[in-house]
């Protein structure tokens, strides 16, 4: 809603959502996309540009979002970034370089960091191969792990010569305002909490029910906070009250993760709202106006 504001008061913004998971069609509820009525009052991008069966990666992310960045100013206009998703923020507005893919590499490597001591082994071996990037990735971070083995082994070259990583924080790929949204933690466990509540009366089950059916969701869009945890009731592993209680405690762990993330970035301008977010609005205007 503070995007929404701040972009209708200055009249010539278009949103750009840099969230990973919105990308996705039919995935509504559990993203909190905007809905048709926002989006008609200002035109949003990056959401609902593919299938929920497709593994949208962060690069084909960065050069998309890029490109709707580039034409919304070639028609004159200015962008708003609106979104949590750490690794897309940077992708999109710092130098990030990804190389290449192998998906049959790659789950042959997530196959081996699940056995007992199988990501200790893993973290292991990208220390004895490239020190820097081990000393640049959390060691229990199964993920960046198998991605930095995975790239390793595709190209025979260091993942650290693939760029400074995400703890870099210099000139930005194209000029922008950074700026973050700081709310307590107790205000926020509490919009957490009524999130939680909103999602299960409007239907979420069902939109998870409905996505499973045929193709299915990929293995990056299931991942989703939500999805993943209302996936296991219907499969009969949990019960739906317990599969929400899950998703609201992931969703707090994830909002720790997102501050620990931006707060490292010296560029982010932080504005403090004791509880509702339009009530920065006006300072947010104020730091657009400079």
């Amino acid at each position: 809603m503070l995007a929404l504001r701040v972009a209708q008061q200055l009249g010539d913004v278009e949103i750009v959502s840099i969230d990973s998971m919105q990308v996705y069609r039919g995935m509504d509820v559990g993203t909190a996309k905007a809905t048709p009525a926002e989006r008609a009052a200002v035109p949003h991008h990056m959401i609902d540009v593919a299938d929920p069966g497709e593994d949208f990666s962060v690069a084909r992310f960065q050069a998309e979002a890029r490109e709707a960045v580039a034409d919304i100013e070639r028609r004159g206009r200015r962008a708003l970034l609106v979104g949590g998703t750490g690794l897309y923020v940077q992708a999109v507005v710092d130098d990030l370089r990804f190389p290449g893919e192998d998906l049959a590499l790659r789950a042959e490597l997530e196959l081996g960091i699940e056995a007992p001591g199988g990501v200790a082994e893993a973290y292991a071996e990208v220390e004895q191969r490239d020190p820097i990037a081990a000393s640049r990735i959390d060691p229990h971070n199964a993920r960046r792990i198998v991605r930095a083995l995975e790239v390793m082994r595709l190209t025979g070259e260091r993942f650290s010569s693939f760029g400074a990583g995400v703890a870099a924080y210099g000139t930005t790929a194209f000029p922008v305002l950074l700026t973050g949204l700081w709310l307590p933690r107790a205000a926020l466990a509490k919009r957490i909490d009524a999130r939680m509540q909103a999602m299960r009366c409007s239907g979420f089950v069902d939109e998870v029910a409905a996505l499973a059916v045929g193709p299915g969701l990929s293995r990056n869009s299931r991942q989703a906070i939500g999805y993943r945890e209302v996936l296991a009731h219907l499969d009969g592993a949990t019960d739906v009250d317990e599969a929400f209680a899950i998703a609201g405690r992931r969703t707090c762990s994830f909002a720790r993760r997102q501050r620990m993330w931006f707060r490292r970035d010296p560029r982010i301008t932080w504005l403090g709202a004791p509880e509702n977010p339009c009530d920065v609005a006006g300072a947010l205007l104020a730091l657009w106006s400079r």
